[in-house]
């Protein structure tokens, strides 16, 4: 008489496969959410060059000091927060920007930074 079922030999190879499969899986998942939170963090940096660069200068002459949703009300105010929701300007964001040669609130340069996960860090420098 033949049994039927599937030996344990069959069972181990089956479980091998499935763990292979969620782990290649869970890595794959990952490299995609890190990929889309960079690009998040390029897409709010370009957003914030332009209309330093397109809007802020062409009408004051000068770049500021800091950056936020007031400076810059042509900029969606969520832009200025990362992908963890903290604001540029705090200590942990992962935006950075920096005014260059500053006499009080009016900057002649800029460097604005985004610290990305997966590659090196995107910075967008003052045209002028």
């Amino acid at each position: 008489m033949k049994q039927r079922g599937f030996t344990v030999i069959e069972l181990m190879a089956l479980t091998i496969l499935l763990l292979v499969i969620g782990v290649v899986f869970w890595t794959q998942k990952n490299n995609i959410e890190v990929a889309n939170r960079d690009d998040r963090r390029k897409i709010s940096v370009n957003a914030m060059y332009y209309a330093l660069e397109e809007v802020y200068y062409p009408a004051n002459k000068h770049y500021p000091k800091t950056i936020s949703s007031s400076t810059l009300p042509s900029v969606d105010e969520k832009l200025f927060e990362d992908p963890n929701g903290i604001a540029i300007g705090k200590s942990d964001s992962d935006y950075r920007y920096e005014g260059k040669q500053c006499v009080e609130s009016r900057c002649a340069g800029y460097s604005l930074r985004a610290l990305l996960e997966n590659e090196a860090d995107y910075v967008k420098n003052s045209r002028n």
